[in-house]
């Protein structure tokens, strides 16, 4: 049973796309109701592996395993695994699809089967993403994401939807091109043509790339990570693409799919090149900390709550990379850490900003005031997850941000003392854009559109906030658990960065 976990967990989404397919269109509710049930399947099957998953001795290595041949001729196999890593994010997912799902039931009145297979379909090939343990089988699943985002904006979106969607569609599919040129470079270099594969353990362990065409091959996939990311230049996507999606696209989109960037670094590039990654960490250290003053500047001139959510991704993002080439065991474990965070803090902000445009129909921060006297239940998850964004103590936010502040400021082999100071005032700035526009919004006199009688959050609005809120403060108190699942796997893919080696060595561990 344990050689079929993943797979079942892979495609157990995708089953139930496969049976939403043949239910009458008409069926609103009906459908609503099993994409949720399919979709808490899903989470109940994933929950056994924080339980399974064995972070003792050898944790470092990929667990729950299954491989088979799929295209031999080619040495392609079908080959999925979980490690720390992959475990966190795979949870995430499946733990945040169910309350997205749950959060639509008032917003998609049109086209609802459509709607929520395209959420299952999304589902199953992020999933696929996270686990895939060949290079082949991580690519078809990183392309199939594309597919059912696209049509998430593009038929149930804003005003410039179109727009958003090619746009999005375009920037992740030129880094991909570039990535799998990458891939298949790798693959000729694996072996004589009876022995090439596209196995990530067996080309972690055996292929050698000299340090010329290592930073070619590194360049070309940290684009395409760079881009889903996305880092600063690459992220003029992004507020376009989370402004015109749904609210439920916008969730999914901030919590996961942007996870899959920070996810590749992590699963490939540091360690299939580390003789790259160590040449590349000054420009990729200067990017992340311009990410994160540039995105946090830039949502407090926001007049769109959406949008100012949109652009604080940026900054929040910039200190996950950052974090992430510090290479010190404390940053790489804020640097993932952070990635759930984010997908907690700001999947629940889309969420809460979609629950107020259903009622109000703007998101102009003017044109609110005094919301907490109308919604006093809203604003106090508002300023829940408020917190948890800018860090506050005994939030999420607070553990990752720190764990990675502390890293950086570690890092002394690669001298990022300045950077880390520069990204420190971001904190600060996050605190800025965060609390004034909470206090405009919902304090103050009170102020709402024309025409328009705001009343409080459902309990079907309060079931899909209080498992995240749990969730924040869980982190927030008790990260220990997250952290130990994380720490062997982290290592093991810095083990060939001599500079990690020995930052790891001045951290006492």
């Amino acid at each position: 049973m344990n050689e079929w976990y993943l797979t079942i967990l892979i495609f157990l989404p995708l089953v139930g796309a496969v049976i939403l397919l043949f239910m009458p269109g008409t069926a609103h509710a009906l459908m609503r109701n099993v994409a949720l049930g399919v979709s808490l399947i899903a989470f109940a099957v994933s929950v056994p592996l924080w339980f399974l998953y064995d972070f003792g001795a050898g944790a470092a290595q990929f667990q729950l395993l299954q491989s088979g041949d799929w295209v031999p001729s080619l040495g392609i196999k079908y080959k999925v695994g979980v490690d720390g890593i992959s475990l966190l994010l795979v949870l995430l997912t499946t733990f945040l699809t169910p309350l997205t799902i749950l959060s639509t039931y008032r917003a998609i009145d049109t086209r609802v089967k459509e709607f929520v297979v395209l959420l299952l379909l999304l589902e199953t090939a992020v999933l696929g993403t996270f686990l895939a343990l060949d290079l082949f089988l991580f690519y078809v699943f990183w392309e199939a994401v594309l597919i059912p985002m696209y049509f998430l904006i593009g038929v149930w979106g804003g005003e410039r939807r179109i727009y958003a969607a090619i746009k999005f569609f375009l920037y992740t599919m030129a880094g991909s091109v570039l990535m799998l040129v990458a891939i298949l470079t790798i693959y000729f270099l694996s072996g004589d043509s009876g022995s090439r594969t596209f196995d990530l353990a067996t080309l972690i362990a055996t292929v050698r790339v000299e340090s010329g065409l290592q930073l070619w091959l590194f360049a070309a996939f940290a684009l395409a990570f760079a881009i889903k990311v996305p880092m600063f230049p690459l992220h003029t996507w992004l507020p376009d693409a989370h402004v015109e999606a749904p609210t439920a696209g916008s969730a999914i989109l901030a919590a996961v799919l942007l996870k899959m960037g920070t996810y590749g670094f992590l699963r490939f590039c540091l360690p299939l090149f580390p003789e790259a990654v160590e040449t590349a960490v000054p420009l990729m250290a200067f990017l992340a900390v311009v990410g994160i003053v540039y995105g946090a500047l830039v949502a407090t001139m926001q007049r769109d709550v959406k949008k100012l959510v949109a652009y604080s991704s940026v900054s929040h993002l910039g200190f996950i990379m950052l974090g992430m080439f510090a290479l010190t065991p404390e940053a790489l474990q804020g640097s993932l850490i952070q990635m759930v965070n984010h997908g907690l803090s700001t999947g629940a902000l889309f969420l809460l900003v979609g629950m107020l445009y259903e009622r109000a129909h703007t998101r102009l921060i003017h044109q609110f005031g005094g919301v907490a006297r109308l919604m006093p239940v809203f604003a106090a998850f508002f300023l829940i997850v408020l917190f948890s964004s800018i860090g506050v103590p005994f939030t999420n936010g607070f553990v990752g941000e720190f764990l990675i502040l502390v890293g950086t400021f570690r890092a002394e082999e690669l001298f990022l003392q300045p950077l880390a100071i520069i990204a420190a005032s971001g904190v600060v700035l996050a605190a800025v854009y965060m609390l004034w526009m909470y206090q405009r919004m919902m304090q103050g006199p009170t102020r709402q559109p024309a025409g328009v009688q705001l009343s409080d959050i459902t309990r079907r609005e309060i079931a899909v906030l209080v498992p995240i809120v749990l969730l924040i403060f869980w982190i927030g108190l008790y990260p220990k658990p997250f952290l130990d699942r994380a720490g062997p796997s982290l290592d093991a893919v810095t083990r060939n960065i001599p500079v990690a080696q020995v930052q790891a060595g001045l951290g006492g561990r």
